[in-house]
C-alpha cells in the first residue's frame, strides 16, 4: 500500500486541520510541502492534483480528497480506533458536525477578516469592529466549554482539533483572551493533543506574519 500523502503547508490553517486530524487519528502520513509563497499550488502538477489549487489534498492510494474539514472526516471513519473522536451515535456525531461547521462559517470567517487585509498590506491594524465581532463569536466557543471539557461534548473529538488548528493563528498573534477563561482551559487542555506542537510552530509563522504588518 502507498503512503497516505498530505500536501501541506504549515502557515495553512486548513493544512494544518488537516494534519492534526491525521495526528489524533494515529495514521502515518507523509508530508509533501506546497510553498504557497513561491505559488507552488499552481504549478502544473500541482493543478492535475487539485484543480482548486489550495491546501490541504490528500492522497490515499489514489484517492484524492480536498477541503480539510472532509479530510478529517474520512480520516476519522477509515482509520479510526476509537469512537469518541468522530462519533457513530448520530446525535453525537451531529454535535461533531456543528462544530465543525460554526468554525468554517463563523470563526475562520471572522479571522480571516480581521488577518488577510493585515497579511496583504491593506491594513495595519485591527479594526474595533472585527475585533468585537471575533470575540462575539469566541463567546459562543466559550459557551460551548462551559459544561465540558471538550467543544463538542467530554471526550477529545475532530472538532477540537479543527477549531485549535483553525484559530491558533490569530492567537499567536497575542489575542487577548482574559474574558476567556474556558477557552484558556481549553487551550491548556489541547497542548497535551498529537501533534500540538507541530501545530503551534505554524500557527506561530502566521502569527508572526500578521505582527510584523501591524502599525507599533
Amino acid at each position: 500500500m502507498a503512503p497516505i500523502k498530505l500536501y501541506y503547508y504549515p502557515v495553512s490553517g486548513p493544512a494544518r486541520i488537516a494534519l492534526m486530524a491525521a495526528r489524533l487519528i494515529g495514521v502515518p502520513i507523509q508530508l509533501e510541502i506546497v510553498d504557497l509563497m513561491k505559488k507552488e499550488q499552481y504549478s502544473e502538477v500541482y493543478l492535475k492534483i487539485n484543480p482548486q489549487h489550495c491546501v490541504p489534498t490528500l492522497d490515499d492510494d489514489g484517492f484524492i480528497l480536498s477541503e480539510s474539514r472532509a479530510i478529517a472526516c474520512y480520516l476519522a471513519d477509515k482509520y479510526g480506533t476509537d469512537d469518541t473522536i468522530y462519533p457513530k451515535d448520530l446525535k453525537k456525531r451531529a454535535i461533531v458536525n456543528q462544530r465543525l461547521y460554526f468554525e468554517c462559517s463563523t470563526l475562520l470567517v471572522k479571522m480571516r477578516a480581521i488577518c488577510h487585509p493585515i497579511l496583504f498590506n491593506i491594513e495595519t491594524e485591527i479594526k474595533k469592529n472585527l475585533r468585537d465581532d471575533f470575540n462575539a463569536s469566541l463567546s459562543i466557543l466559550e459557551k460551548y466549554l462551559t459544561d465540558s471539557e471538550w467543544v463538542a461534548g467530554e471526550h477529545v473529538t475532530i472538532a477540537d482539533t479543527t477549531i485549535f488548528a483553525s484559530i491558533s493563528g490569530i492567537f499567536a498573534t497575542g489575542w487577548d483572551l482574559s474574558s476567556f477563561p474556558n477557552i484558556q482551559r481549553w487551550l491548556n487542555s489541547c497542548s497535551n493533543l498529537p501533534g500540538y506542537e507541530e501545530i503551534k510552530e505554524g500557527a506561530k509563522i502566521y502569527g508572526d506574519l500578521v505582527k510584523k504588518n501591524l502599525k507599533q
